[in-house]
């Protein structure tokens, strides 16, 4: 059964704890989707410059280009050095999806997706292994959660994890709804409605509001 866990990891002994030493008030977050052999990590806190300042003279970090930026924060694809623990691909190799990742004060908090609860158990002996100090905070199974909390029917959770990791939800969108509904081999319809179903399931338990909430009144007559 799928299982969802969230992990803290201190920065320290990662590729990123120079960074956080040097400007304490930095924070990142992790890019789903880059086209590179790094990492795509959004920084922001201190400067531009105190960023690439702290960048550049990290021991730990191999290469890095901007790539984006957005306001007050900075996209960054960052390449490691080999002998430096990358926890990203401690996660891949050992099975789990990162689906979001972010860190301040000097540490991560990562959402992962694994197959089953033992994955969970050796990517964290894994994890000690190299002296990153992980913290479970948070462990559930797929079914548990989706239809005590998300209100989400399993079928809906699916299709949106399959609408996330195919970029139908980045800007631009990487794929189009068509696409989408090919692949989960379903019409176009289909998809739209199970969309429309799941986004209007997430919002009413985000809000904290019961269905007869969410019907709109009516119009008063002029």
């Amino acid at each position: 059964m799928t299982s969802i866990a969230d992990i803290e990891i201190q920065a320290d002994g990662t590729g990123t704890g120079e960074l956080f030493e040097a400007v304490p008030s930095l924070t990142c977050e992790m890019e789903r989707v880059i086209a590179s052999s790094g990492h795509g990590l959004w920084l922001s806190g201190p400067s531009k410059d105190a960023i690439e300042t702290a960048l550049g003279d990290a021991s730990a970090v191999g290469t890095y280009s901007l790539i984006n930026s957005d306001e007050d924060r900075w996209l960054y694809d960052i390449e490691f050095k080999p002998d430096i623990l990358d926890f990203f691909e401690v996660v891949i190799k050992e099975g789990g999806t990162v689906l979001s990742a972010s860190a301040s004060s000097g540490t991560w908090l990562l959402s992962i997706r694994f197959v089953d609860r033992e994955s969970v158990s050796t990517l964290y002996d894994r994890l000690d292994d190299e002296g990153a100090t992980p913290t479970i905070v948070r462990l559930f199974d797929l079914a548990e959660e989706t239809q005590s909390q998300c209100g989400l029917t399993a079928r809906q959770y699916e299709t949106l994890v399959a609408a996330i990791d195919h970029g139908y939800f980045e800007i631009p969108r990487e794929v189009s709804m068509q696409e989408l509904s090919e692949e989960l081999g379903i019409s176009h319809q289909a998809l739209s409605e199970r969309l429309r179903r799941a986004y209007r399931a997430l919002v009413t338990a985000e809000l904290n509001v019961s269905e007869e909430e969410t019907v709109a009144p009516p119009v008063p007559s002029s």
